[in-house]
């Protein structure tokens, strides 16, 4: 049985090729070819650089399996690339980690890893698989380094992929993980992690965008309270985003917070702190991890970002993919076109994009 093993040259893929190598397991190793930085008017990023790739074939060379780098550099900029500047047009906050999870790694390279032969697909990820006694289906749940865990970005496996998928770090903490890299002798032991973007490179997001064209940080508009009246000009749309309180410019009564991105109407609506807590939402492409929507309201915790707490919530499912959730307590800035994750306890339910609130 082989497994694919994704590799990115960093210590977590890195260490969790260790340990499957270690323990038997026969590997296949590949890189993702994604963006080329330099390419794109930029420069070079930590993503899919040749130093990332010299790393990852150093790793396979000294645990003794294959390794190839493969295209997905079509895939990527029309999946992931070219719908984070449309939600941005669209006066939405994209999350592109969550689109490349769903469409690349656990879609386009997942069905590389079958047409291969291989059975499974492993990556470094922080998360944790296991199967509900009760029920026999595959459940995600939430690392064990909650500081580390990424199941918020993963919500969109199914049954399928879960079936398919191993994630060896997800009962590790990332000291531990650094500690077994160490033991291991492995070169990329203390490598410094990447937190941003991997195809901004060393570019902040508005310089990104002006270089994709002309018209890509949208035109100026108003600046409007949210009772209306109209106190200000601002410089395009994508230039903000929902809680934002700093480069609004000089406008007259604040402080003031950007509330709503209105990109019918080309105008961003600002208001008070309090403006900003709503205790409704809908979700749009709701993901149910078990396959299938729940027939009852669902009490769950929710996160409306990755940094977010679980908050008390009740889900209501909607037709056409859709579901509404209903907070305990308001929740400060809940942004369109981030991801709503639900969770029972440690282990996710499913979730969606945030299309927009619905009690104000």
């Amino acid at each position: 049985m082989s497994t694919l093993m994704a590799l990115s040259g960093g210590v977590d893929s890195s260490v969790a090729a260790w340990l499957l190598s270690r323990d038997g397991h026969d590997l296949i190793g590949v890189s993702m070819q994604l963006w080329d930085s330099r390419a794109n008017g930029g420069t070079e990023s930590r993503c899919c650089s040749p130093g990332d790739f010299r790393d990852a074939r150093r790793v396979a060379g000294k645990a003794g399996f294959p390794y190839y780098i493969l295209d997905y550099e079509q895939e990527f900029s029309s999946r992931v690339v070219k719908p984070f500047m449309s939600a941005y047009l669209n006066g939405e906050t994209p999350n592109p980690c969550v689109e490349c999870n769903r469409y690349l790694k656990f879609g386009a390279l997942l069905d590389t890893a079958l047409r291969l032969g291989a059975e499974r697909l492993a990556t470094g990820h922080y998360a944790r698989i296991d199967t509900d006694p009760h029920s026999g289906l595959r459940r995600l749940r939430r690392a064990r380094d909650l500081g580390k865990d990424q199941s918020y970005f993963l919500y969109n496996l199914g049954q399928a992929e879960l079936q398919r998928v191993l994630f060896p770090l997800g009962g590790m903490l990332k000291s531990e993980v650094r500690r077994a890299a160490r033991q291991a002798g492995l070169d990329v032991a203390d490598k410094p992690e990447s937190q941003d973007l991997c195809f901004l490179g060393s570019m902040d997001r508005l310089t990104f965008m002006s270089r994709r064209g002309e018209k890509a940080l949208g035109q100026e508009g108003a600046i409007t309270t949210v009772d209306g009246h109209r106190i200000g000009t601002h410089l395009g749309l994508v230039r903000y985003t929902v809680g934002q309180r700093k480069a609004l410019g000089n406008l007259p009564g604040g402080p003031w917070y950007v509330c709503r991105i209105d990109a019918e109407e080309n105008r961003l609506v600002v208001g008070r702190e309090q403006d900003l807590c709503h205790a409704s939402l809908e979700v749009a492409d709701v993901s149910w991890v078990s396959g299938r929507p729940p027939s009852d309201d669902t009490h769950a915790g929710v996160r409306i970002r990755h940094a977010h707490h679980p908050s008390p919530a009740v889900i209501r499912a909607l037709p056409g993919g859709r579901a509404q959730v209903k907070f305990t307590q308001p929740q400060r800035a809940i942004t369109p076109g981030q991801a709503a994750v639900f969770y029972d306890g440690d282990i996710v339910l499913g979730g969606g994009r945030i299309e927009r609130t619905t009690d104000a």
